[in-house]
Formats: C-alpha cells, structure tokens, sequence
C-alpha cells in the first residue's frame, strides 16, 4: 500500500514509517489551508484533514495522511497540541489528537502575533531546526518524548481506528 504524507518534515514522515513500516511512504508538500500557525484545536483539525486529504487526492488509491500541530488555550493557559486525519481513496476520515503540554506563559506575545512555534523554540532552546528535530515537546518533556514519537502516537491512534473501523462493515 502507499501512503502519502501531507508533509516532508522528517518528524512526520518517519511518524508514519515507523507505524506501517512495510508500506510505501512518500511526503510531499501541500497547503494546510490554515495559518502557518494554527491558533485553535480546530484549525489545527483543519489543517490535518486539509493536508490528507490532498495527499488521498494526489494519486489513485492511495492513503493521504495529515499531521499538523498548533497551539491552543485551556482556561488562561497556552498548550502545544496536533492533530492527525487519514483519509482513505473513498474519502472515508479517520482523525486524532495526541500530546498536550503547557508553554511557557512568555510565547503567548509572539505566537499571538502570528509568530510559528518552531521560531520561537528555536530562539528558546538557543538551536536550530527543532521542528524538524525533538520539537518542542521534546524539550518541555527532558527528551523523553520527542516530535517523531508524539506524531507516531497519533498516527496509532488513525491506524487503529481505521483497522477497527474497517473490520466492523
């Protein structure tokens, strides 16, 4: 089977490897349809099922799959969140939310102002390229759960319905 994924982030794509590793995976670039930023659970649902979608679109039967991550308020408080879709050559839409965890109160200013997350981490962590790497939730657990690994739980977590799911018609 082929899957493609609405991204060529490393993090991403060896997410979905990891998960179906004797399938054919391949990410290419699509528009999110949604800021560069995702400010809300649900614009970072958008961008997810946006991104599947065009992947399941870009080729005949194949499995597009979509991962993004925003930001987004509980109560007072900033959190990291994603979200994943994965849509079947019949459009049918599996999604999934996985990791939560609390920012710093110091990137609301900026990441209100449009500013992405991996920009700022950059600067915070004084490195390069941490949205390609641990991700911030690699840094706000000590390494103990990295970017690859909180999209693969997602992606598990498609998977798995998607098999339930598709055993129960």
């Amino acid at each position: 089977m082929k899957i493609i994924v609405g991204s060529k982030n490393p993090t991403k794509v060896n997410a979905v490897q990891d998960v179906f590793p004797d399938d054919i995976i391949v990410g290419i670039e699509v528009d999110s349809h949604v800021s560069p930023q995702p400010f809300s659970d649900q614009e970072t649902i958008t961008g997810a099922i946006n991104r599947a979608r065009q992947c399941a679109e870009s080729e005949e039967n194949v499995i597009g799959i979509g991962l993004e991550g925003g930001v987004m308020y509980v109560g007072e408080q900033l959190y990291l969140c994603n979200w994943g879709a994965l849509v079947l050559p019949d459009g049918e839409t599996y999604t999934a939310s996985g990791a939560r965890v609390l920012l710093p109160k110091e990137f609301e200013i900026e990441l209100t102002k449009g500013v992405e997350l991996g920009v700022i981490m950059d600067s915070y962590a004084k490195k390069s390229g941490i949205s390609q790497k641990e991700g911030a939730i690699g840094v706000f657990t000590n390494s103990l759960l990295s970017r690859k690994e909180m999209f693969a739980q997602v992606v598990l977590l498609l998977k798995g319905q998607w098999e339930y799911w598709g055993n129960r018609k």
